[in-house]
Formats: structure tokens, C-alpha cells, sequence
């Protein structure tokens, strides 16, 4: 099953990923070494592997895994994992744009309109008698601590980009285990410039 939203106007089709918490998103599962990363993401397109810039010195070493959709070349990565030394895949982050649809209890996650998907959350914990989280930046979204929303700026709207994670090397929250290249991708880094996807 595939979905199209307003945000991969660019994209035929999204592929839908499954989430479980403390287990992984669709192929990827948490704990995997870059190498598994990168067999696992073949189905989805071609891989880029980096090491990323130590932040803090308590973390290890860190991979960064880009993943490109095939057939929508150039543009930015449909899914980026962040992979340690210590803990292996830590972090898993799905693009805006291209990255592929993953839901938590029927509320679609990816690409979505932010001020949505918090009118979404809400309506969700009200109607379960639940509750919903935001994150130290404002943004709404599940109550599970592995889900840590971002905003991506498509256009000149601000969409969804969760980070689907685990703590690593000693961390004490998912917030805190941020990879130091996703707080580059805020409000406007991120940007989806559809005139460079054509260069």
C-alpha cells in the first residue's frame, strides 16, 4: 500500500513503513551495523555512508547513512540513519518530501503539515483518554518517547520529519542521543528546493 500527500508532490507514490518502539521502522532495526543498514535500504535506492562529527565526547563514533530514492535523483535522502559505534543504529530520520510513510496508531507521521498533525495529536489522546507529547522545540506528536518530531521546511510550509530512536552511549533520553547533523535539518536547512532536484 502506498499513500501521496500535499508534501511529495515530486513522488508518485511513498512506500508505507511499519514502526514498533524499541525495535526499529520498516526494514531497519535498531542495534544494526552500517553494513546491515545498508543491505537492508537496497529496496528503497541507493546508499551514502559519512562519519558524522563527534558532538560530545561521551558519544562514540557515528555513521551516517543516506539512503536516495531511485528514480528521484538528485535530491536530498529519503531516509538518513544514524548508526554508533557503541549501541549501532540509533536513530532513524524520514524525509519530508521523499522519505517513506510511517504511522503511530493511525496518525500519519511524515511530510505532514506541523500545526495538522498536532490538531491530529490532540484529537487522538482526547478521543483514547491518552495523552501526546511535545518536543523541547514545540512540535507535536505521539506520546512514545522513540518518536522525536523535527520540522522540515517543503516550500514554505513547515512539514513533519520524525526521528524514530533509541538512546545511545550512555544518553539519557532520545533528545539527548540527537545526532548533531539532525540539528542542522531545523526550520530552514532542510529546505526542498524542487529547482535543485532538477540540477
Amino acid at each position: 500500500m502506498t499513500f501521496k500527500t500535499e508534501a511529495d508532490s515530486e513522488v508518485a507514490d511513498r512506500d508505507e513503513w511499519s514502526y514498533a518502539p524499541v525495535v526499529g521502522v520498516g526494514p531497519l532495526r535498531f542495534g544494526m551495523t552500517v553494513d546491515e543498514v545498508v543491505e537492508a535500504t537496497q529496496v528503497l535506492g541507493q546508499t551514502e555512508v559519512s562519519e558524522c562529527a563527534r558532538r560530545a565526547a561521551i558519544f562514540s563514533p557515528t555513521w551516517k547513512v543516506e539512503v536516495h530514492r531511485r528514480g528521484v535523483t538528485p535530491s536530498l535522502p529519503a531516509v538518513t540513519a544514524y548508526v554508533s559505534q557503541a549501541v549501532g543504529l540509533f536513530c532513524i530520520a524520514a524525509d519530508a518530501v521523499h522519505g517513506p510513510q510511517v504511522g503511530h496508531d493511525g496518525i500519519s507521521l511524515v511530510g505532514r503539515d506541523l500545526a495538522e498533525l498536532e490538531r491530529d495529536a490532540i484529537a487522538h489522546a482526547e478521543a483514547v483518554d491518552g495523552h501526546f507529547r511535545y518536543t523541547p522545540e514545540g512540535y507535536a506528536g505521539p506520546d512514545d518517547p522513540g518518536v522525536v518530531m523535527r520540522g522540515q521546511l517543503v516550500g514554505h510550509v513547515l512539514r513533519s520529519r520524525p526521528l524514530f530512536m533509541v538512546t545511545r552511549d550512555g544518553a539519557n533520553t532520545e533528545w539527548d542521543s540527537l545526532p548533531s547533523e539532525e540539528y542542522r535539518h531545523g526550520q530552514s536547512t532542510t529546505s526542498h528546493d524542487p529547482a535543485r532536484d532538477e540540477r
